[in-house]
């Protein structure tokens, strides 16, 4: 009889990548996939640990499931991704309800984690130092709808930000090969979709482990020639690293659309510093200036981080002050989460979760009048969507 296997994925689209691997490996290797209150066998939670708010979302559910379980309504419970790869020890030790932990890339094993779990053994697969990264061979059933999808490029990342624990829990920045990621994109196209996402931890630093430069360019420029081609949307590229061939390749290739997702977190120097952008007000503000000017009818969205420890009402206001100015067409904002094991936890200065939260609703109530601002140049125009 087949093992019925069902997958809760949490976090961002990098982990629903991996969740949809996760699937494919379990359909490949003989698994039904069901729903999880349809009777499944084993749970598998691919969780989140990026901040506070994603491990409170993810022990949520773990605790969720844990009672379906007691309630037999499944027979064992896999915890998957960052939560594990993080605190894998201590959740070990906390949840004697749960059957197996894998960290970040664990699911490479899954059909013998699977049949161990089967055998009632209790299992421990976390290596120290994530290097796995999926490729055009691997298995894969997706969990968007049918005309979209996202490609990762790259797995990992070797900033070292003060206030970020990814590097520690999905290892160094590691790219895949542009053939590979070709092949996955003319098979994504042949299957129905037209609108791809190329996602990555740092998508502007791909290419610089295996061919010692910057070629996110030089790969946009070959996924704009795949045939059938629609969009390509560009996510989560970093300020420092984006070059004016990149630029110019999403001005002028027609598939790439003109939107532009660029993360610069602050734009006070003295806050910029402490977090250990890489960045500065200048550099920040030379490239959305370069941006504007280079690529009519440019999208970009931010995101942005309130109550980072020493951040002031100067600074704050500084940044208030900027957002006004430079009218974001989206904008992500977040309250500091102070995380264990990075730079800024020992920081002084910690900023009060009151005063954080004040800050972000004013953040927010900016980035409305904005957002009204710029919907409003949108009225009466024909849109491809």
């Amino acid at each position: 009889m087949s093992i019925k296997a069902s997958i809760l994925s949490l976090g961002c689209a990098r982990n629903l990548v991996d969740s949809e691997v996760m699937l494919g490996i379990l359909k490949k290797s003989g698994c039904d996939i069901v729903d999880i209150t349809d009777g499944a066998d084993i749970a598998i939670i691919n969780t989140c640990s990026f901040i506070e708010d994603a491990k409170k979302e993810s022990i949520d559910i773990i605790l969720d499931v844990i009672d379906l379980k007691r309630e037999n309504k499944l027979k064992k419970i896999l915890i998957a991704g960052c939560l594990p790869q993080r605190y894998g020890k201590i959740l070990k030790d906390e949840f004697k309800e749960i059957d197996g932990f894998i960290g970040a890339d664990g699911f490479r094993n899954l059909p013998r984690i699977i049949s161990a779990l089967t055998k009632n053994r209790r299992v421990f697969n976390i290596p120290p130092a994530p290097k796995f990264l999926y490729d055009d061979r691997s298995p894969r059933i997706r969990l968007t709808p049918k005309h979209y999808a996202y490609l990762k490029i790259s797995e990992g990342c070797s900033h070292k930000c003060s206030f970020c624990v990814i590097p520690c829990v999905r290892g160094r920045h590691r790219s895949r090969k542009m053939d590979s990621v070709l092949r996955e994109a003319a098979a994504l196209i042949k299957s129905g979709v037209k609108e791809i996402n190329l996602i990555g931890q740092d998508t502007t630093l791909y290419g610089m482990d295996l061919y010692k430069r910057l070629a996110l360019a030089e790969l946009l420029k070959k996924l704009a020639r795949v045939k059938g081609v629609n969009w390509i949307r560009l996510l989560y590229t970093h300020p420092a690293h984006f070059t004016d061939e990149l630029i110019k390749v999403i001005r002028d290739e027609t598939a790439v659309c003109k939107y532009i997702d660029l993360p610069i977190q602050h734009i006070s120097d003295k806050i910029l510093k402490k977090m250990n952008r890489g960045t500065t007000r200048k550099s920040i503000l030379d490239l959305l200036h370069k941006i504007r000017k280079s690529i009519p009818g440019v999208v970009i969205r931010t995101s942005i981080i309130v109550g980072f420890p020493g951040e002031t009402d100067k600074e704050f206001s500084e940044l208030v002050g900027f957002i006004k100015k430079e009218k974001f067409e989206r904008l992500g904002a977040f309250t500091y989460s102070r995380e264990e094991g990075t730079a800024a936890y020992k920081f002084a200065d910690q900023i009060p979760e009151k005063e954080k939260k004040a800050r972000w609703d004013e953040i927010m109530r900016v980035q409305q009048d904005v957002s009204r601002q710029n919907n409003r140049k949108l009225m009466g125009k024909v849109l491809d969507v």
